[in-house]
């Protein structure tokens, strides 16, 4: 791994134990049951991962976007599906701080933080994906309320959070009409969609938030009407970096499990290990993870610097590492051979895990559209 700082390490040594203890041992069965661990989600809480990166003014724990990657990589050895809710949860909790008034950082971080309190990210609609300025969702001005019409699409937590932010569109001008809008649970007019059958992800919910008429008052809304679109693009950017972070995680469990496979599984006279052609496959494995984590590190250094390139340094490294995780994980199956399409491996569980990272906070055909324009100065 690149140098970290000895609060950094302390930092890893923290989450790791947790991880290990908390998470991987109930992750198969977590998965198996499409159970969401609310409690385990409040010890992560309590150790100070529920609002990461948000100020420590309101119970945030005030770390950087280079911390917070080396903290999902650990969770993601752990169980890659409630490591990327947790980013989630945090990209909701850093929203509120960042663009929030005093009062909704009062009444949601301190919660937040110790995940007492969910929250969920909706701007994706069934008509509105990749195209996310292209949303439908309506929020209309009714004395001093906005009253919201529409539906929201493939939403994590829906149905467990206490809190969502709603992108919706105040004015037909494309990108520049969304606004960003906290909905309480419990609003009239809120509702769910079923669960959503997933190839993956098992562990939590997601399913279709439906607004009907929804009204909040205007003081739930996050900065200036307009501002949402910014703020969602903005949200994505540390999403990217933490959803690369969680397939490296998942990937370096199942090269872990690879090694050790091929050190104990004898084959043609000898351990698979003595095969040259599977310690090159495995020499390729490392290799992918290593190059996808110093680039991850690089954007998370960029991001929080502010640089200039953010935007496509964090594109690239989202798309390197979730393509790097998950071909790790199909190449640790092939590795095992028969064995590794069994579920008590865990390796299939791994694979179907990353396999939607490659998907979700912007397609890796988005990612290679962001580094392309920007080759263009655009």
């Amino acid at each position: 791994m690149y140098a970290i700082s000895d609060d950094q390490q302390a930092l890893v040594d923290m989450v790791r134990q947790f991880a290990t203890e908390s998470l991987a041992p109930h992750a198969a069965e977590w998965d198996e049951t499409h159970h969401f661990p609310l409690d385990v989600l409040r010890e992560a809480g309590e150790l100070g991962m529920g609002a990461m990166y948000s100020r420590e003014e309101f119970g945030g724990a005030g770390l950087s976007r280079a911390d917070a990657i080396l903290i999902f990589e650990e969770l993601a050895k752990g169980d890659p599906t409630i490591a990327s809710y947790i980013s989630i949860h945090n990209m909701v909790a850093w929203m509120i701080d960042g663009y929030g008034s005093d009062a909704q950082r009062a009444e949601w971080i301190p919660k937040l933080a110790t995940m007492e309190q969910l929250g969920s990210y909706c701007l994706t609609e069934p008509g509105a994906g990749s195209d996310a300025a292209a949303l439908s969702t309506r929020a209309v001005r009714d004395g001093d309320d906005y009253v919201i019409n529409g539906t929201k699409q493939f939403i994590s937590g829906a149905g467990s959070s206490a809190i969502y932010v709603v992108m919706a569109r105040t004015a037909d001008t494309g990108s520049r009409g969304i606004t960003a809008i906290l909905v309480p649970d419990g609003t009239p007019g809120l509702s769910f969609g079923p669960l959503e059958k997933k190839m993956g992800w098992h562990a939590q919910p997601t399913r279709q938030v439906i607004l009907e008429d929804v009204r909040v008052p205007i003081a739930n809304r996050l900065a200036e009407e307009g501002d949402g679109f910014g703020i969602a693009m903005n949200g994505l950017n540390g999403g990217r970096l933490n959803i690369g972070a969680c397939s490296l995680g998942g990937g370096q469990a199942a090269l872990d499990k690879a090694v050790e496979y091929a050190k104990n599984r004898e084959a043609f006279g000898g351990p698979l290990i003595d095969q040259q052609s599977i310690l090159f496959e495995l020499a390729d494995m490392d290799t992918k993870l290593e190059a996808a984590r110093t680039l991850l590190a690089r954007a998370a250094a960029a991001l929080d610097n502010g640089d200039a390139d953010k935007v496509r340094l964090c594109a690239m490294a989202k798309r390197v590492a979730t393509d790097a995780g998950f071909e790790v994980a199909n190449s640790a199956i092939q590795l095992h051979g028969g064995y590794g399409y069994l579920t008590e491996y865990g390796l299939e569980r791994i694979a179907r895990d990353l396999r939607v990272h490659q998907i979700l906070e912007g397609t890796n055909e988005i990612m290679r559209l962001i580094v392309g324009r920007s080759l263009l100065g655009k």
